[in-house]
């Protein structure tokens, strides 16, 4: 694990991927501002490898685009991008801390997986525009962008 040291550090949801990807996305134009002034920033993204699946996922099958998951992926592997992995001990704190009874269908134990990286990599912000890590106590980086101009 990395530590901190005065720099921001983002944890990137498969949300927050697709529509980054994906212009017909709902969230495109917003993810795309809020990357540009994350970059501007300056700040450090990472990108748990299961967001990364999932994304990739999402964009074959559900969108039904096989090269744009193909090219996606590809971009994980080949660029500067930082994927980190979801072991045994960061999945295990997915499931006890983040993965209850109580959690809707729509909240995956994919999503559960992002929070537990943000908490072991003492992130400030989730990008992600979903709602269950605003339930869950995480600031999520379309908040934090505000105090960045």
């Amino acid at each position: 694990m990395e530590s901190k040291v005065g720099r921001l550090l983002i944890v990137v949801d498969a949300d927050a991927i697709v529509a980054q990807v994906f212009k017909g996305d709902s969230n495109h134009a917003r993810a795309t501002e809020i990357v540009q002034k994350l970059m501007k920033a300056g700040v450090k993204i990472i990108y748990p490898v299961t967001a990364v699946c999932e994304a990739v996922t999402v964009i074959q099958r559900v969108l039904g685009s096989k090269i744009v998951a193909r090219e996606t992926a590809k971009l994980f592997t080949e660029s500067d991008t930082s994927v980190v992995n979801v072991n045994g001990e960061i999945y295990f704190k997915a499931v006890s801390k983040y993965f209850s009874n109580a959690v809707s269908k729509k909240d995956t134990i994919f999503d559960c997986c992002v929070a537990a990286v943000a908490d072991e990599y003492q992130a400030d912000a989730i990008f992600s525009f979903d709602a269950f890590y605003k339930k869950k106590g995480f600031v999520l980086a379309s908040e934090l962008v505000k105090d960045l101009n």
